[in-house]
């Protein structure tokens, strides 16, 4: 059963800060917000400490991460989190898991080959103590999609349009989970809102793994050159104004989502909880 609601926050976990009480306060905020969830970005660590303390801080909102890189994670660990996890909090936490990227799994001394099959193996024989329900996976292309309807309770596409939600539905079927994650930016000066676009695409335009599908969508070489073009720029980040933002968003669940889980930008850099942008998201989306 879905027990998600309409709309999440996704936000990386870099972004929380190290106080408890900081932590606490956000969560309950996000909670009496409306939303229905937060996924935890950045690959988490295998403690999932912080997905506790938000869980522990709350008593309807849900947690996830999304996701928890294969290449980075030792999966006994994160599978006794997951119990732990589990048993405080029932059915209130997914753990979510992808096959990273290239550079990701460089960065430990591993060779990104096969990463789909590695990403099976992972669940199978690291996670076997996770019931395939509390599980899902970072699945872009059909291959990993139809792993995700056979293994887990659903994918999580990152950055993403609706068409390629369409196509995910399809593949999943109508019994499996599907939480795209969408950016988002209020705020009407196509200036700022592109700048902030921008920064935030920056680390994909080198990943084959974002960019090949965008090609598929139209995308070419003069798009992803550079910073990136306008053009990418306003189709990654639903930016406008309240109703214009909640049509980018809803066309995701018109599209066959479940639930979507938003990025919302801020137009500072630094690593925190945007708390302001938050309650003017919940405005115009409740």
């Amino acid at each position: 059963m879905n027990n998600l609601g309409r709309y999440g926050i996704w936000i990386s976990h870099h972004s929380w800060p190290q106080e408890p009480n900081l932590i606490a306060t956000g969560a309950q905020e996000l909670e009496s917000l409306g939303f229905g969830s937060v996924w935890f970005g950045g690959s988490p660590p295998d403690d999932l400490d912080l997905p506790e303390a938000v869980l522990a801080a709350t008593t309807t909102l849900v947690a996830g991460t999304s996701i928890v890189d294969i290449w980075h994670s030792h999966g006994e660990a994160l599978a006794a989190s997951h119990v732990r996890l589990r048993e405080q909090f029932p059915g209130r936490f997914y753990l979510g898991v992808g096959s990273g990227h290239a550079p990701t799994a460089a960065a430990v001394g591993q060779s990104y080959v096969k990463p789909l099959t590695q990403l099976r193996a992972f669940l199978t024989d690291k996670l076997h103590r996770v019931p395939p329900d509390e599980r899902m996976i970072a699945a872009l292309g059909p291959k990993a999609l139809a792993a995700a309807r056979e293994l887990t309770a659903g994918a999580l596409p990152y950055l993403m349009p609706p068409e390629h939600t369409a196509e995910a539905r399809e593949i999943l079927g109508a019994d499996r989970l599907l939480v795209p994650e969408q950016k988002v930016f209020l705020g009407t000066d196509p200036v700022e809102a592109r700048a902030v676009a921008r920064r935030v695409l920056k680390p994909y335009l080198s990943l084959p793994n974002y960019t090949t599908p965008w090609r598929r969508f139209g995308f070419t070489d003069d798009d992803l050159a550079g910073e990136g073009s306008d053009r990418l720029a306003d189709w990654a980040v639903a930016w406008g104004d309240g109703p214009a933002v909640r049509a980018r968003v809803d066309a995701h669940l018109e599209a066959g989502a479940d639930h979507v889980a938003l990025q919302v930008l801020s137009a500072d850099p630094s690593p925190h909880l945007p708390r302001a942008e938050w309650r003017a998201v919940a405005e115009a989306l409740f």
